[in-house]
């Protein structure tokens, strides 16, 4: 029992309420029920990997782990993601996320993949928004999304929503443990004040740390092109852009290659899957870290653990090059079976394209809107509620996400 409490808590920033965690183990002596959400906003990127190692380690643990496609919080948020897209990046990150798990050997035929409008427009969830809404103060709101929703000079209250329907998804998940990066803890917290008063239970919070992005100060963000990796870049982009990473020699704190080696590559290195029977387990082996070092700088060199790296980099025997040599073998190592997928089906390159297409239309908008004036503005935007309430009035309904694409799509060319 507390070999699987460890497995679970390994590698987390915070925990709260773990006793539901041991509670639910030791004494039910059933799986815990955990879930994982993703808004499908930006590209994903390397920075996934921290959470993917973690639900590697809850499916090791036995753990029955959701992965929610927040659509409806991608909308939400700033209007980050319009609707007709969403439904597009709901499928992409679901392919992208398989994709992921895969490459570092993690059977998948274990998780469950959620859509979040399949659920969140139903009239009891509905209901649950109004419940919480009169008991969350705008200014509870606005500090629990103060971390996760964009921040605007203006905001919407659209970003108010968001928080509270994140704290109802416990419950209408069904689940004991919600997992994230510890930005949303604040959310966290107005999930475990506000759901007993509706008269649902606490639920455990786990906390991965948010992985430094490549450039001095900040996390790893889609919304930042130099922060990040992404998980389609080419080998030659990858070495690029670790090659240009921050990387101060001696220093540890706040490094983002070390903290991805601590969060990544060294957990990724452990895992390993065996056959018993039919069915496919993750057990762990030894971790490795390796650095093809030339030989007139002391020669290949391999790490089993992260505090004999740092304390090699503080040191300075390890150099930001030979680091940076290192994490670009074997995070390109890690990419090629994702890249190759991708490159060998015409699916998922379509898939990409519709989810993510390239930005000529908003420039053409621009200048239509400069010469037309008020009146295109106009229109434009009778034309998006039009799009939107059609989206919605379709998911209402229970139409499937290429269902509401096609909808919108239809309209947009019908007009």
């Amino acid at each position: 029992m507390a070999d699987k409490l460890n497995i679970i808590t390994q590698n987390l920033q915070e925990v709260l309420n773990e006793q539901i965690i041991k509670h639910v183990i030791e004494v039910e002596q059933r799986p815990l029920k955990i879930y994982w959400g993703t808004a499908p906003t930006g590209r994903p990127h390397c920075g996934y990997f921290v959470p993917m190692t973690k639900i590697a380690h809850f499916l090791q643990a036995g753990c029955h782990v959701k992965i929610l496609l927040a659509d409806l919080h991608a909308f939400l948020d700033n209007m980050k993601a319009p609707l007709d897209l969403v439904a597009y990046r709901v499928k992409y990150y679901e392919r992208i996320v398989k994709s992921m798990l895969t490459s570092i050997g993690v059977p998948i035929d274990k998780l469950t993949f959620v859509v979040g409008s399949t659920y969140q427009l139903s009239e009891k969830y509905t209901m649950d928004i109004f419940r919480m809404s009169s008991l969350v103060t705008q200014n509870d709101a606005k500090r629990a999304g103060a971390d996760v929703v964009k921040q605007v000079e203006s905001p919407l209250l659209s970003g108010l929503i968001y928080p509270l329907m994140q704290a109802l998804d416990e419950q209408h998940l069904d689940v004991d443990a919600q997992f994230g990066g510890v930005d949303q803890r604040k959310i966290f917290v107005l999930a475990e004040e506000y759901l007993p008063p509706l008269g649902y239970k606490k639920r455990a919070h786990l906390m991965n740390p948010m992985v430094p992005g490549l450039t001095q100060g900040g996390k790893m963000s889609s919304s930042d092109p130099n922060s990040k990796i992404d998980l389609l870049d080419n080998a030659k982009t990858v070495n690029k852009k670790v090659a240009s990473a921050f990387c101060a020699p001696g220093v540890v704190e706040g490094n983002g290659l070390i903290a991805f080696v601590e969060y990544v590559l060294l957990p990724v290195s452990k895992l390993s899957v065996t056959n018993i029977g039919d069915e496919k387990l993750l057990v762990e082996k030894e971790a490795k870290f390796f650095i093809d070092r030339p030989e007139k700088w002391g020669g290949p060199i391999e790490y089993s653990s992260i505090e004999q790296l740092k304390e090699d980099f503080a040191s300075e025997k390890l150099s930001p090059q030979d680091l940076k040599q290192g994490i670009s073998d074997a995070l390109n190592k890690l990419l090629d079976p994702i890249r190759e997928e991708f490159h060998n089906d015409p699916s998922f390159k379509e898939l990409e394209a519709k989810a993510y297409p390239p930005p000529v239309v908003a420039k053409q908008a621009k200048k239509k809107e400069k010469v037309l004036g008020s009146k295109y503005r106009e229109a434009m935007e009778a034309k998006k509620k039009r799009e939107t309430e059609k989206t919605l009035g379709a998911a209402a309904t229970g139409d499937s996400v290429d269902e509401v694409a096609a909808n919108v799509l239809e309209t947009r060319i019908t007009e």
